[in-house]
């Protein structure tokens, strides 16, 4: 584990695997932290990449900063970690509001990119419906805590008949939600209602793509992942059976197999 500093405010993140490999960031959702990726970490890891695992401000180790945390801020603190690394470009991934923020990155930096990673994630701005949503979530999560809110998602975060089949999966995405800062998770829900459409950047992109969703994901369903596709018409989709919305957790071996082969490739 590692820590540095952006504006004063003070991040957490480790690093796996030798550092001539392909840099690899791995960019977690709401409301998790870093060991969400840690699995997939370990096997990138072992085939010769260098992983890097940001903790987002406000969530895991990382800094809580109360308030807004706009999606280019979270961007620019990845790409400050990159810096404090001397990594000049890297395959970049995330998962759900990861994945929004890897398109963020894309968007605002697209020098530092050399592949995507877009899993069980979107691209579209938020409706007018969703942001009330985002802002009354944050408000209910500051009043209430992560505890009822990480019941009422769990069967969505992961599918629900693995709630049941995959205990330690179910039981480390609930301890993720159950542990993160009411003020870090808020912060980070008011920035994404305000979020870019990512459509012409995706549209625009020319590096290889990777798309893996959840077979039975019901929050960025698979038909989700197929425009993505559709937009992106080089990029390759993979579909992770016996999975909801996190895969890498869900099904480890059939998503970290997709996702080694897909950097290894890049040489």
């Amino acid at each position: 584990m590692g820590t540095y500093e952006v504006d004063g405010v003070k991040l957490a993140y480790e690093v796996w695997g030798p550092e001539g490999g392909v840099p690899v960031v791995l960019v977690h959702g709401h409301p998790f932290d870093r060991s969400l990726w840690r699995e997939q970490g370990r096997r990138l890891a072992e085939a010769g990449c260098r992983v890097v695992l940001p903790d987002l401000r406000g969530y895991g180790e990382s800094q809580v900063v109360p308030g807004v945390t706009p999606f280019p801020v979270f961007a620019g603190d990845v790409v400050a970690l990159l810096d404090h690394l001397g990594i000049a470009d890297a395959v970049v991934g995330g998962v759900s509001m990861g994945g929004q923020i890897a398109m963020e990155i894309r968007r605002l930096h697209p020098e530092r990119v050399r592949a995507l990673v877009l899993a069980d994630t979107s691209y579209p701005a938020e409706t007018e419906e969703g942001r009330a949503g985002r802002l009354a979530l944050a408000e209910r999560l500051l009043a209430e805590g992560m505890d009822g809110y990480a019941d009422e998602v769990i069967g969505r975060m992961v599918a629900p008949y693995n709630l049941v089949a995959k205990p330690d999966a179910t039981a480390h995405v609930l301890r993720m939600m159950r542990s993160t800062d009411p003020e870090g998770a808020a912060a980070a829900l008011r920035g994404r209602a305000e979020r870019e459409d990512y459509e012409a950047t995706l549209a625009a992109v020319t590096v290889p793509v990777l798309i893996v969703v959840g077979a039975d994901d019901s929050f960025t369903t698979v038909a989700d992942a197929e425009v993505i596709r559709r937009l992106v018409p080089h990029a390759t989709l993979t579909v992770i059976d016996g999975a909801g919305h996190l895969p890498h957790l869900e099904q480890p071996e059939e998503a970290g197999r997709a996702l080694v082969e897909f950097v290894t490739r890049l040489g």
